[in-house]
């Protein structure tokens, strides 16, 4: 497995990142050694969060919660998946797996020996950490989940498999306006719609991750800027385009060119959403556990985000730690809302950590 290592350059003068880093060396099913990167800011005494990020960002994603955090006496570790931010990055699409991420997590969690931990999951740091939670049961204390999943589709109808399938083998890869516009409407069963992310992912050599977090998140650009932006990449010269903000900088960061872009391309095709999914059987033995998981479980979603919308009704149903607990609904929260509600979801997390526990954190 050959592995890649972002040049510590590329993240220098990230705005609102000055949190001292800090290393784990795992090895990979080849024997390879890995460098995972993680983030540890708080009292050392205090009550741990950790937090866990998604696709296709990294901890930068976390800068804005943890001074709230941080100010209740809350201890926030919040570390990057292998292919995302200052953790290494194998080099190929087929070195990420479902599976693989929830082992390198785990390696990582028992070489840093943490424990009594709440985890704080949104996207895919909430299929993985839901996952290595299954796993490792005993480290953890609560669970707050936000916009995210743990997906099992055992019983997904003939006809829309064969249409899954159809598409992702034999359709054109979808530009990236087409695949905005159709994942923003995404259909009844998260079918055919999710597809054109994973489709546009796994077959887009060059995903435009800076320019698509910023075109997600700063809705106050002008549509001059934001479409120059567009063209400079369609040249080829996103990275020195003059309309690219800080915040498209900052998430570009972690992938100089488009080698180190493995882990984002190939981790939407991982999702579970086909009854053949490889990871099917882990998914229903996780779910298993979740039936009979009676430690303090918040859902704290947001209203407007078209992909997880009404994922939490699963786990207000079925897992018994959720029973009774104020679950909370986030206005205008979008998909990533770290980056815009970071205030209001850290005041959840705070309250539900006081309010589970003897001692109120102040």
């Amino acid at each position: 497995m050959k592995i890649l290592r972002t040049p510590e350059q590329c993240f220098i003068n990230l705005k609102d990142y000055p949190f001292e880093p800090n290393y784990t060396v795992i090895k990979t099913e080849c024997g390879n050694d890995m460098r995972i990167h993680h983030i540890d800011e708080g009292p050392k005494d205090g009550p741990i969060i950790l937090c866990m990020h998604g696709q296709p960002v990294w901890s930068y994603l976390y800068r804005k919660m943890i001074p709230f955090l941080n100010h209740q006496g809350i201890r926030v570790i919040a570390p990057d998946l292998p292919g995302y931010g200052k953790s290494d990055k194998p080099a190929a699409r087929k070195d990420y797996s479902y599976q693989r991420q929830v082992d390198w997590i785990s390696q990582w969690l028992e070489a840093n020996d943490f424990n009594n931990l709440n985890l704080f999951g949104q996207d895919w740091g909430g299929l993985i950490g839901l996952r290595v939670i299954a796993d490792h049961p005993e480290r953890f204390d609560r669970v707050i989940i936000s916009n995210t999943g743990l997906p099992y589709r055992p019983d997904v109808p003939e006809e829309i498999v064969q249409q899954v399938r159809e598409f992702r083998e034999n359709a054109k890869t979808p530009t990236l306006p087409e695949m905005a516009r159709k994942l923003r409407t995404t259909d009844k069963d998260q079918g055919l719609s999710f597809a054109y992310w994973q489709k546009y992912c796994w077959e887009t050599k060059d995903i435009p991750i800076g320019f698509m977090m910023s075109s997600m998140l700063e809705r106050k650009r002008s549509k001059l800027s934001t479409m120059l932006d567009l063209l400079f990449i369609n040249l080829g010269l996103k990275n020195v385009s003059p309309f690219q903000t800080e915040l498209g900088k900052a998430y570009a960061a972690p992938f100089p060119n488009q080698f180190y872009k493995m882990g984002p391309r190939a981790m939407p095709s991982q999702v579970p959403t086909m009854p053949d999914d490889p990871s099917l059987e882990a998914q229903k033995k996780a779910w298993e556990f979740y039936k009979t998981f009676e430690k303090p479980f918040l859902c704290a979603f947001s209203d407007n985000d078209p992909v997880t919308r009404g994922a939490d009704r699963e786990f207000l149903n079925l897992v018994p730690g959720a029973q009774g607990q104020t679950h909370s609904t986030v206005e205008g929260g979008g998909h990533f809302i770290q980056e815009e509600k970071p205030e209001e979801i850290s005041e959840i997390i705070i309250n539900f950590i006081s309010t589970t526990t003897k001692e109120v954190y102040k």
